[in-house]
């Protein structure tokens, strides 16, 4: 393609047919853009549009198209053919840096990701001369550019926050240091005395806070690893600046909105991140600092407003605050009773307070309710703060810290009951501090695992918590209803089982209530419950024990799917699998009504929702038809017209598969077709079916490679491996394309498995990845070799570092697929009489136990290699894991 105005021309008619909500005229502008992003010049056509074209929109679209392209095309895969040629990436590196400066600020944002794309490829390498070309920029006093700079270099930077410790790290990190740390520290100095200057222009303050919060976010990124010796010589700097930051109070840049955060919060938030990383990381060298840092972060607590904007900026001074208790180093800090009083009185308590804003995201925004408090994303609220601060003084001083607290609970709940109807909030403020005091560890399927020995969580329950669960008004204070069901939900594993039963029937009336945030915690409450496990494994509540309240509470979870913004509410849906195996076959036959509730999967808006109700389908067909084989026809008179409609329709996300035989319909409605595929099917009956699942798999990650697809498919792919064997696996892959086997190992696998979550599906990747690296002959003996130490660094990560939760900016502008993925949370069929569900059960136990074995069998079987290839290309870290792997599993290598 020739970089000329006819080329531009249709370049733009055709992106702009993308932005075409028809499906009919954007799809195939889009198959036509992929079918010529493969030419040269193809990529310089987008940067030329981007910075000419007079059309805001295009430009724009130009950007996103161009990052996206160079997100998928830049890196080079070894035998592959070279998407973007040579003259085009020089050209592209030789102009993006001045590109991204000059352009508005949207554009710039793209084309800053899409430089942060091709520096983790090139940089420093084959891009040797682009932090010099970015710091030289730091000179030219124009903050538009410098903000660029900052922007670019936090996009680059950031990864050094999750990255393994390796030596090519530590050269990176090295270079960048020596490069940027100087001018980064004369630009943080030079842009503080120019906030002095400028103290009374808010124009030229709010660019110079915006400078000073992105340098701020690369102090944290480049301190990180370790703290580096430039840092260390010139901490004096950096903290007294800090420090006069934190106590500044420049009334221009304070907002009247009241929701979202000003530039002087969100810099004094990552203020008080970076003082708390120092604080845990580099006690020592910090010592000097902290006393004068906690003051002015506990000033910043007590005289900062309950309004929402601050709600990040006080989460992180708690945070801190709570990291700083922890250490025994500081702990002297807070032994005076005066002081924990105090934190008490004027941190924990205020900060748990129910305030106007929760109340109002309560009553009309439900579902983030629930999703920042059932969830667990409210890592960022005050509350959670103020909780994770509680249990870090209870850490040293458990005694005084119970002691106190329960003063404040006693005067909370005396002050309720003089007036319920004015003072609930106080009520719910002591549900919630008790909560957090008796919390010493959690898990998701247990609840709280560990409590406060000193606090009587069975007293507090029959007092306190029960007469809320038993007022006839189930409409009355749902905030405290809703405290109750969550108090019994979360200390399940602490209270006996008469209690649990107890509040069983009176969770059923909730499920009435006409709060979304009650009903749906009464749905959760319950299905935590059913799935509890007593002596033997055998579920904790029986069928019997159920019998009186079986009809009742299916009755009541359909009711509250017609219920006012609960018509496609997952937490009931999930709540309806369970109490199936409950109920009587002749209850469970009459009670079949889901066509109507089948109705949301023809146009899915809830993915997890339609998940759980296909859940709830196959379970009730399953027994229903195994009991009686003549309702087979009554099912497929039911279903079959919704599924038509769904088949018909081309349901994107409605993956279904289902096989009707005589006398039972055994029918299977999943997310993910070929997990079950690989682990239920006959191998014989698949055999042929193999490389087509895989070429349609590979299809789609080329069409839209989002983060949750490859997650489930390197699950899938690890699952196939551990049922069919490695040499199956490299076999199949070789056979769909030559070398297959090496692109899926060098471009997902090896760099994506961390970011796989979950219990089972990690241990299925393990376990899979360990085969590949001990069971297949070509990772030994052909140019696969070359792949097998960065296999077996990257499972090492997987075992020791942190899930990488990180999602790629742009995936809004792509179909996010929304669904589960291979995971236990999504397959509780195991209450239909199976144990609960993991494909590979007790054959592993440990699967770093497994690895240390198989490598062990693998040296011996080729004596010396092993360690060769270990001690020519293994990081050091990753290798002191691997031998405390050796040693757990009392074998050595040879």
């Amino acid at each position: 393609m020739e970089l000329n105005d006819a080329n531009l021309q249709t370049l733009t008619e055709f992106l702009r047919k993308t932005l075409n909500p028809d499906p009919a005229v954007r799809r195939p502008a889009e198959k036509f853009l992929e079918t010529v992003e493969g030419n040269q010049n193809y990529s310089l056509l987008l940067l030329t549009l981007l910075e000419k074209s007079q059309d805001d929109v295009i430009r724009v679209c130009a950007a996103v198209t161009f990052k996206n392209y160079i997100k998928r095309n830049w890196r080079i895969v070894e035998d592959e053919p070279n998407k973007i040629s040579e003259a085009d990436r020089t050209a592209i590196k030789a102009n993006i840096v001045n590109l991204m400066l000059s352009s508005p600020e949207q554009i710039q944002k793209q084309l800053s990701d899409a430089i942060s794309i091709i520096g983790r490829e090139d940089f420093p390498q084959k891009w040797p001369d682009l932090l010099t070309e970015m710091v030289t920029r730091f000179r030219s006093g124009d903050f538009h550019i410098i903000n660029g700079v900052l922007r670019t270099a936090h996009s680059l930077f950031k990864r050094y926050r999750h990255e393994f410790k390796s030596n090519e790290l530590w050269s990176e990190i090295k270079l960048v240091l020596d490069t940027f740390a100087l001018p980064l520290t004369e630009l943080f100095k030079a842009t503080i005395e120019l906030c002095q200057t400028h103290a009374n222009d808010v124009n030229a303050l709010k660019v110079l806070f915006s400078s000073l919060t992105l340098i701020s976010k690369l102090f944290y990124s480049l301190n990180f690893q370790d703290l580096p010796e430039f840092f260390e010589d010139n901490m004096e700097t950096w903290m007294t600046n800090f420090h006069g930051l934190l106590t500044l109070d420049n009334k221009l840049l304070q907002t009247d909105d009241e929701e979202e955060a000003g530039l002087l919060e969100l810099l004094k938030s990552q203020i008080c991140d970076n003082a708390a990383l120092y604080a845990q990381k580099y006690d020592e060298e910090f010592q000097p600092y902290l006393p004068r840092f906690v003051t002015a972060i506990w000033n910043l607590l007590v005289s900062t407003g309950q309004e929402v904007k601050y709600d990040l900026l006080v989460s992180n001074a708690i945070q801190f605050l709570a990291s700083v208790c922890e250490r025994p180093h500081y702990k002297h800090l807070f032994e005076d009773q005066s002081t924990l009083t105090s934190i008490c009185e004027k941190v924990i308590v205020p900060n748990m307070e129910f305030r106007s804003a929760d109340e109002e995201a309560f009553e009309d925004n439900s579902e983030e309710y629930i999703r920042r408090d059932l969830e667990g994303s409210d890592i960022d609220t005050r509350r959670r703060a103020a909780c994770d601060l509680v249990r870090g003084l209870c850490k040293f001083f458990e005694g005084p810290v119970t002691a106190i607290f329960s003063g404040y609970v006693n005067s909370m709940l005396t002050e309720y009951a003089k007036s319920p109807r004015e003072n609930w909030k106080h009520k719910d403020a002591a549900i919630y501090l008790v909560t957090s005091l008796a919390s010493k560890a959690q898990t998701q399927k247990h609840g709280i695992t560990q409590a406060n020995e000193l606090v009587n969580l069975n007293e507090f329950f029959v007092n306190h918590i029960l007469p809320d669960l038993k007022s006839s008004n189930i409409d009355e204070f749902p905030v405290l209803k809703t405290d109750a069901i969550k108090y019994v939900m979360i200390f399940r594993s602490q209270l006996p089982k008469e209690q649990l039963l107890q509040a069983v029937p009176l969770l059923i009336s909730h499920l009435q209530a006409q709060s979304t945030v009650e009903h749906t915690y009464a749905a959760h409450a319950l299905e935590r419950l059913f799935t509890m496990r007593g002596p033997n494994n055998a579920t904790l509540i029986t069928s019997a024990e159920m019998a009186l309240f079986t009809e009742q509470l299916l009755t009541n979870l359909f009711k509250a799917l017609s219920l006012p913004g609960s018509a496609e509410n997952e937490y009931i849906m999930k709540g309806r699998v369970h109490p199936v195996v409950l109920l009587p076959f002749s209850l469970l036959a009459s009670s079949f009504v889901f066509p109507p509730f089948l109705k949301p999967s023809c146009n899915p808006s809830k993915p997890h929702f339609n998940h759980y109700l296909f859940e709830s389908l196959c379970l009730s067909v399953r027994i229903t038809c195994k009991a009686n084989p003549a309702t087979v026809s009554s099912f497929e008179e039911a279903l079959f017209p919704v599924f038509t409609e769904i088949l018909q329709n081309d349901v994107q996300g409605v993956l279904s598969f289902f096989r009707i035989s005589t006398p039972t319909l055994f029918l299977h409605l999943t997310w993910e077709v070929p997990p079950y595929i690989i682990e239920h099917m006959p191998a014989e009956s698949i055999i042929q079916y193999r490389k087509q699942i895989f070429i349609l798999l590979f299809q789609r990650l080329q069409s839209s490679k989002t983060t949750k697809f490859i997650k489930s498919f390197l699950v899938f792919v690890n699952l196939y491996c551990v049922k069919y064997g490695a040499i199956a696996l490299q076999e199949i892959f070789d056979s769909i394309q030559p070398k297959m086997f090496g692109m899926v190992l060098e471009k997902i696998i090896i760099p994506e498995v961390q970011k796989v979550s979950g219990i089972v599906e990690k241990k299925i990747c393990a376990v899979g990845i360990t085969k590949i690296l001990t069971e297949c002959p070509a990772m030994m003996d052909t140019e696969y070799t070359k792949l097998w130490t960065p296999l077996l660094q990257a499972l090492i990560g997987l075992f020791e570092l942190p899930e990488d939760d990180s999602i790629p900016d742009d995936e809004h502008f792509i179909d996010i697929e929304d669904t589960p993925g291979y995971q236990t949370a999504f397959s509780q069929l195991a209450f239909a009489g199976k144990k609960e569900h993991d494909p590979i059960g007790d054959a592993v136990g440990n699967p770093k136990i497994l690895l240390a074995q198989s490598l062990h069998k693998l040296s011996t079987a080729c004596p010396g290699r092993v360690p060769s290839m270990l001690s020519t290309s293994m990081n050091a870290e990753a290798l002191q894991f691997l031998q405390g792997y050796l040693q757990a599993a009392t074998v050595q290598l040879v």
